[in-house]
């Protein structure tokens, strides 16, 4: 099994998404334990000569910032600030997100400047790299503390308190550790407030979202050639001319896809074509290449902030200093989740459209694209279903981070709301797959009117493909098993 070691190069991305999917093992490099241990180090050795209130240290949180803590309380004061936050309710958040949540938040601590104990960050290894998952809900976080409630349900285990999943089974973690042998930890001084101050909750749902978002746009690029051959279009639109006298990139690039998905069809090079397609085929260049110039962008800043330290304060030994300042506001990452949500929806909003014009009776293509209309339906109510989602996607962009209620008794008196971005850009990703599976469908079967005419050699495989899950429609029949049948080929097929 493969290692990946913590602490000694930059995360992207594309690391990220091969640790998760190839199930890569971590351990801390040795300069990331020198780091933790040093920092460690430095705050014992500053709460022993210095009696002052450091915050979070040896005082009280947030509006209780001003009471002093004795050195004898301080472990009690972590122990206790756990249990107090772990406030979370509503669904539970997928094991995919909690598995990223423990890599980032480890990511974090390896930098040396949370005064984190190395035990409690290899204990974070261990959970991460036996696949113990702690139960953390999706609501109950302002994104603004960092995300208090949920990473205090992460770190519950740790003191072996809260529930886990393990072995596909929910389980006590008290139980666990009676099954493995382990102790639960006590924390030190300043650990709690590392733990539960960082943006690794909005972190890992943005991290997650993108890596689908990067899929269903290459998705919504093949889906969308086509319907562009299927409903009989022009290749002009997507010539190379036409674009790099606007040379936004995404737009470049989404006109070469289109174009090299088309590579050789048949159907393409027919004369008598209309002078003019819809938009929601002549610019798909434009629209999907916006979204994916947006995507792109959200992807920098969330790598910027798993590579950053997100906790409160933060301690510098070198320097002699703790600063007890602002990185855990989700700010940047409520901002950018809230833009996601819009990139996605216009992928969605497009897809539906074409979705409705190849089912419209039009260039030679029957109304809802079945024979026997009237007695059949055929795909009429897939674009209800379509339609539906896409105004739901929608609703759900309406901004989160624009939303502000002050907490802590006016200390906390700006909050970014991101956790709540998070958990619906989530949803605009999961129907955004829904719409997409919808329009392949209709695409797919507005090819069968094409016959024997045919697509490019590329689409034409993956057409066959395609039909080897879904036949073609030839009487009306349980359209909703159909679809989640095309959501599973979106993602089991592995040409694009």
């Amino acid at each position: 099994m493969s290692i990946h070691y913590l602490g000694e190069e930059r995360l992207s991305l594309p690391q990220i998404t091969k640790i998760i999917a190839e199930k890569h093992s971590i351990e801390l490099s040795e300069n990331a334990i020198e780091r933790i241990e040093k920092c460690r180090k430095y705050l014992n050795d500053k709460l022993n000569d210095n009696d002052a209130p450091i915050y979070g240290i040896n005082t009280g949180f947030g509006y209780l910032q001003n009471v002093k803590i004795e050195a004898e309380m301080l472990s009690q004061l972590q122990h206790n600030l756990l249990l107090s936050h772990a406030c979370g309710t509503g669904e539970e958040v997928p094991s995919e997100i909690v598995r990223l949540m423990l890599l980032l938040k480890i990511q974090s601590l390896s930098y040396g400047h949370s005064a984190i104990a190395l035990t409690t960050v290899q204990r974070l290894i261990a959970f991460y790299n036996n696949d113990i998952l702690p139960v953390i809900y999706t609501q109950g976080s302002l994104g603004a503390s960092g995300d208090l409630a949920p990473l205090a349900h992460l770190a519950l285990p740790l003191i072996g308190e809260g529930s886990v999943i393990y072995k596909g089974e929910k389980i006590a973690t008290i139980d666990l550790y009676s099954a493995l042998g382990w102790k639960s930890l006590v924390l030190q001084s300043k650990e709690g407030l590392a733990l539960i101050n960082g943006t690794q909750f909005m972190s890992a749902y943005g991290i997650y979202c993108i890596s689908k978002a990067q899929h269903l746009a290459k998705w919504a690029d093949a889906i969308a050639a086509i319907s562009i051959d299927s409903f009989d279009c022009r290749i002009d639109p997507f010539d190379d001319l036409s674009h790099v006298i606007r040379p936004h990139a995404g737009q470049l690039q989404t006109a070469a896809v289109i174009n090299n998905w088309l590579k050789g069809s048949e159907l393409i090079k027919q004369e008598g074509k209309q002078t003019q397609d819809p938009y929601s085929f002549r610019c798909v260049p434009q629209v999907h290449g916006a979204s994916k110039d947006s995507i792109n962008y959200i992807q920098s800043v969330f790598e910027t902030e798993v590579n950053s330290v997100t906790d409160n304060p933060n301690v510098f030994p070198d320097e002699d200093r703790i600063i007890s300042a602002g990185n855990f506001h989700g700010q940047p990452l409520a901002l950018n989740l809230d833009f996601m949500c819009l990139a996605l929806a216009e992928f969605g909003s497009i897809s539906e459209r074409r979705t409705f014009q190849l089912i419209s009776g039009q260039r030679g293509l029957p109304p809802f694209l079945v024979k026997n209309a009237g007695l059949n339906s055929g795909l009429m109510i897939t674009q209800y279903t379509a339609a539906s989602i896409a105004s739901e996607n929608k609703q759900l962009c309406t901004p989160a981070s624009v939303d502000n209620i002050v907490s802590s008794n006016g200390q906390e008196d700006h909050v970014s709301m991101g956790a709540n971005a998070a958990t619906k850009c989530l949803r605009v990703v999961n129907n955004l797959e829904r719409i997409l599976a919808i329009e392949l469908l209709t695409a797919a079967q507005a090819l069968e009117f094409r016959r024997p005419l045919k697509t490019s050699p590329e689409l034409e495989k993956l057409i066959f493909a395609f039909r080897q899950k879904i036949p073609a429609h030839e009487n009306d029949r349980v359209l909703s098993i159909e679809i989640q049948k095309s959501i599973a080929f979106l993602n089991a097929y592995k040409d694009l």
